[in-house]
């Protein structure tokens, strides 16, 4: 849905609860698309390095060129 900037001021409580349930509105200017209305999403919480340290195992030959048999699966 797009409205104009004049009926986006006017009728906002009502663009955003169309866009609580979930609906994208496009705000323009003189026609022009300038904005858009989205649901707002949650961000997951930042990774932080080395969380995972005594829990992750990587065996020391991890990096060894693979067998025969699974290295033709691959190459067909």
């Amino acid at each position: 849905m797009q409205v104009n900037v004049h009926e986006a001021k006017t009728h906002l409580s009502r663009l955003l609860a169309r866009v609580e349930a979930g609906e994208e509105i496009i705000i323009a200017k003189a026609g022009k698309p300038i904005a858009r209305l989205i649901p707002y999403e949650k961000r997951p919480p930042r990774r932080l390095p080395g969380s995972a340290k005594g829990r992750v195992l990587i065996r020391s030959d991890f990096d060894a060129p693979l067998p025969r048999e699974v290295l033709a699966e691959f190459e067909g």
